[in-house]
């Protein structure tokens, strides 16, 4: 996977060496570029902001520095006949996708990060400021280029480089060969049909402290182990987001699933379950 990604503070994401990100680099599965934004500005100070239309506090970034950026990096070229434009509409197929952290836009769930591991090269913008003018996704939309605004969360950061750092990690972690051990991906939290928060993690020393882990987990029944780890996954999910536990499909759940929701207070009926009140 082509990964590039844009930013006025370009050396953050020297970090992306370090780790199975660096690895997966090295073994030549992903290839990450950052790119200065003020390269493509032309006046002796840089400027990639100005103030906001309508005034208010801030400042925006200008779409025509993010233009020309965007424009080189999707090999894009200004086109005057109907012809260059069919023929611009079919290259746009082989293009990146275009992603912009935004906090004002739709949240970034784990099916976004699943869809985007499959693509071939993501292009991510990262904003500063108060953000970035709003024409610049609507205009490369038009130009029928993918792209995509997400928020990774109802709060604000002070810029873009953090949120497309936790994008990448959510999305490569995906793509195969990048893990050494891939079926630690299908228990995770958030995979599979079933979405649940993970069930508890211990290792040795199996008491440590006073504090023991629960028997079962030493009984080597791995039956009993699955069972306990599926019933504390529900569990947890119930406490921290019962709006998971609603989402699941009732009729892919078995006895004991619905034995353990129906203790923790939920009505197991019709197509998923129901808090009881």
């Amino acid at each position: 996977m082509d990964i590039d990604i844009v930013s006025v503070f370009p050396e953050y994401f020297q970090m992306l060496d370090l780790s199975l990100l660096g690895k997966a680099q090295n073994n030549g599965l992903l290839k990450i570029r950052s790119h200065n934004l003020r390269k493509w500005t032309h006046d002796v100070h840089q400027s990639v902001d100005d103030t906001p239309v309508g005034g208010g506090a801030g400042m925006v970034m200008k779409p025509e520095v993010w233009a020309e950026c965007l424009d080189e990096l999707l090999n894009l070229q200004d086109t005057q006949s109907a012809q260059a434009q069919d023929t611009q509409s079919q290259n746009t197929q082989n293009l990146p996708i275009l992603i912009f952290p935004n906090p004002s836009a739709p949240l970034f769930m784990q099916k976004d990060a699943t869809e985007l591991s499959h693509a071939n090269h993501l292009l991510f913008g990262c904003g500063r400021y108060e953000g970035y003018d709003a024409r610049i996704p609507e205009y490369y939309r038009a130009k029928g280029i993918d792209v995509r605004e997400y928020s990774i969360g109802d709060y604000v950061l002070n810029g873009g480089e953090v949120a497309v750092s936790v994008m990448l990690e959510a999305i490569t972690r995906l793509i195969p060969g990048f893990m050494g051990n891939p079926e630690s991906i299908v228990e995770e939290s958030y995979t599979g049909a079933d979405a649940l928060l993970e069930h508890h993690q211990y290792t040795r020393p199996t008491t440590w402290r006073g504090i023991s882990v629960p028997e079962v987990l030493t009984s080597g029944n791995h039956a009993k182990v699955d069972r306990f780890r599926r019933d504390e996954a529900l569990s947890i999910t119930s406490e921290i987001r019962p709006d998971l536990i609603k989402q699941l499909d009732c009729h892919k759940l078995d006895k004991a699933d619905r034995k353990t929701l129906m203790a923790l207070g939920w009505e197991v009926s019709g197509d998923h379950p129901r808090k009881n009140l």
